[in-house]
């Protein structure tokens, strides 16, 4: 299973839209547009299909960690890992 498709079903089972995903990724300063985020839910074989690296999965587990429980008690925001 790729990234593309972790994110996808995290996706529709947590009903998220493309607008919560990006402030998810803000909540661990990391900054996507829509049309890049788009392209990670296209499919295999469209021109515009763009891979979701390990990077953004990972940055959005850690957001969505913070979106469900919130920030850390007494310590900081994890910066975004580049």
């Amino acid at each position: 299973m790729s990234n593309n498709d972790i994110l996808k079903k995290l996706r529709v089972a947590l009903e998220l839209n493309n607008e919560d995903i990006i402030k998810i990724l803000e909540l661990v300063n990391f900054k996507v547009t829509k049309s890049e985020l788009g392209s990670f839910f296209r499919s295999d074989d469209h021109p515009n299909f763009k891979p979701c690296g390990d990077q953004i999965l990972r940055n959005f587990l850690n957001g969505l960690v913070i979106f469900k429980r919130g920030p850390r008690v007494g310590k900081p925001t994890p910066p975004a890992i580049d």
